[in-house]
């Protein structure tokens, strides 16, 4: 217990402080020309006048992590275990190759295979055998970049991440997993730190080494702790505990499928960018990520406790599927191709027989005459 507390306190402090950091140094190089280390965080502005925000928070939260996770392998107070430390060694692989598609033009099957290769490392194939293992890969793939999604919105990756992160912990807990407990706590804690930095609006990004580090952990962690349990509650539970991120990623791929446009393809049609376009701020937008995230937590939680059956996972099931239909109905505006907007030409009413002018020739009722306003009164010349 004691060793949690600090490891938690210890995570959230270097996590804020290496932030801060980062972001100071980030800004200098983006400053000074330092490629890929600046991103546009905002609606497209004239030139010069962006809201840029450096993307090397996962730097901070995946350092955090390791850091305070491997001491306390080392020392010996929570031991993390085989399993837990293959999967910790692939998260950073995977961090690593984020950071380099963060800070240079990575291509994205390239980006797709690092993740697959780390994936497959971390299955544990002994309890799922070669067929099941290779479906968990995909599985780990598939919420890996559904994650990475949520990071362009300020504060939404935070939030899903550390519900996501708690819960996990405490069906690690429940299994007597008690290295993977401690890693999801630690971090759990990580992610809390990073929103300090990352609460709207955001002065730091993850980026993609951040948001694919904490969807694979998250991703891996959930195959590591339902290997071994019943199919139908180990699926219902694995699901419901990733609903928020399995809807976005059902709801991306039946609006781009319908729209005949590439897969890979980065464009404006997440679930954050629909909750934008239909009124909600950058706060509301993230709490209700957070609250969905916390119901779909809460049901897969319940069910690896033994409070519901599997069966409650279909209510899940069924709001992912209405989320994807919605979708389907209304798949969303097309991104806007890059480059000057043509400019609108005024409008004009042809005179009766004569050439078309500027000028709009009203009934002389409909016209005001101009007003001069002054000390507070109307006057009319």
């Amino acid at each position: 217990m004691l060793y949690g507390i600090a490891a938690a306190t210890a995570a959230l402090l270097l996590t804020a402080a290496l932030a801060a950091l980062l972001r100071s140094l980030a800004l200098r190089l983006g400053a000074a020309g330092g490629p890929g280390l600046l991103a546009g965080r905002s609606r497209p502005r004239p030139p010069g006048r962006e809201r840029r925000v450096p993307v090397l928070g996962g730097i901070a939260v995946a350092g955090a992590t390791a850091l305070v996770g491997c001491a306390g392998d080392w020392t010996g107070v929570a031991p993390l275990g085989p399993e837990t430390s293959r999967l910790l060694v692939a998260g950073l692989v995977v961090a690593l190759a984020g950071l380099a598609a963060d800070l240079l033009p990575v291509p994205p099957l390239l980006r797709l295979t690092a993740v697959a290769g780390a994936a497959v490392l971390a299955v544990p194939y002994d309890a799922l055998g070669v067929p099941g293992g290779v479906l968990a890969a995909c599985w780990i793939v598939l919420v890996t970049h559904a994650f990475r999604s949520l990071d362009q919105s300020d504060g939404v990756l935070g939030t899903v991440g550390v519900v996501t992160a708690f819960a996990l912990s405490g069906c690690a807990a429940a299994e007597v997993m008690d290295g993977l407990a401690a890693l999801l706590s630690v971090l759990a804690a990580a992610l809390t730190g990073f929103l300090m930095h990352g609460w709207p609006p955001a002065r730091i990004a993850a980026g993609r080494c951040g948001s694919q580090f904490a969807g694979f952990v998250l991703g891996s962690a959930v195959v590591l702790v339902h290997a071994e349990r019943p199919a139908g509650a180990g699926l219902g539970a694995a699901f419901a505990l990733t609903a928020v991120v399995s809807a976005d990623a059902a709801l991306v791929l039946v609006c781009r499928w319908r729209a005949g446009r590439p897969v890979l393809r980065s464009a404006p049609d997440h679930l954050v960018h629909r909750l934008r376009r239909a009124g909600l701020t950058r706060q509301g937008v993230m709490v209700v990520m957070g609250l969905a995230t916390f119901a779909g937590a809460l049901v897969g939680l319940s069910i690896d406790l033994g409070r519901l059956g599997a069966a409650a996972a279909w209510w899940v099931a069924g709001a992912v599927l209405i989320v994807a239909a919605a979708g389907a109905l209304r798949p969303g505006r097309r991104p806007r191709r890059p480059g000057p907007r043509p400019r609108s030409r005024p409008h004009a009413i042809p005179a009766p027989g004569g050439p078309v002018t500027g000028t709009v020739n009203r009934p002389a009722g409909l016209l005001r005459r101009p007003a001069d306003v002054a000390n507070g009164g109307v006057k009319v010349p």
